[in-house]
Formats: structure tokens, sequence, C-alpha cells
């Protein structure tokens, strides 16, 4: 699998964030949803990165600076057609590893709390993140679960 930074241009990327916000839109209601479309994930302060395999996108996710020692997961998802082989592992760790580049101390994720999110917050666990009150300017919410990763 190949992981690079993406320009949001393409139609297959396009596509794949318009199912990601769909999928918010149908699990979460929408005081609670905190994805972003693609004009949010095109700021200055967010790297999006795409992970291809063999030619056909597998996945997305971004790191967004709070600020110079802390970042945030945002846009984590697994096309459809590529669930449970990796792409989604192999993209966190990318991130990770990125953010530990920047000197960053810390990540933080907001995730939904509803059965649908459960994988999501598995892998994420298993990646060492521990749940955590709201950070930046997130809220508490029954619908959103937070959580961090020290570095």
């Amino acid at each position: 699998m190949e992981i690079k930074v993406d320009d949001l241009t393409g139609e297959a990327i396009i596509r794949l964030i318009g199912e990601h916000l769909h999928g918010m839109a149908l699990t979460s209601p929408p005081e609670s949803i905190h994805a972003l479309d693609l004009d949010g994930l095109k700021k200055p302060e967010i790297t999006f990165w795409s992970i291809w395999d063999e030619g056909d996108l597998a996945g997305c996710g971004a790191l967004k600076e709070l600020d110079d020692k802390h970042g945030e997961l945002k846009s984590m998802r697994t096309a459809s057609n590529h669930l449970r082989k990796g792409a989604a592992r192999k993209l966190l760790l990318h991130i990770i590893e990125e953010a530990k580049k920047r000197g960053y101390d810390s990540i933080s994720l907001e995730t939904g709390s509803m059965e649908e999110f459960l994988p999501a917050r598995r892998l994420y666990e298993s990646f060492g993140f521990i749940y955590c009150p709201p950070f930046a300017d997130y809220k508490e919410d029954p619908n959103s679960v937070f959580m961090i990763k020290k570095l």
C-alpha cells in the first residue's frame, strides 16, 4: 500500500469524502457531526493523506495542527471495499509517526459513541489512545467520545 499527501481533487477521494459525510449523517444527529467537508480539509493547518492499494483508493486520514505540540486526527475513513485489509492501521501508524516528526506531545480525536463506531474505537485503543474529556472547541456530547495518545 502507498500513502501520499492528497490535494483532495481526484474523483475517488471526492467520492470517499462524500461517503464519509453521508455515513456521519446516517448515524449522528447534525449537531454531533464534526467531520470536515472538502473545503474544511483544505485548510492550511490540515495535512490530508490517502492510502492506495494497487492503484485503488483504500482510505484516507488527516492531521490537524491544534498548536505546536498537539495535533488532532481527522477524517479517518476506509473505503468499503478495503475494510479489514490493514489500510486504516497502516495509515494511522503513518500519521502518528508524522506527528512525532513534528514534535507533537499528543494526538487527540473525536469519534462517535454509537455501536457503528466501535471498530474505530478499538483501532484507536490498540494504538494506545485513551478516553479523555473534550479538547479544543469540543463540548460534552452523548454522541461523541474523545481520545488522546501521548507521544
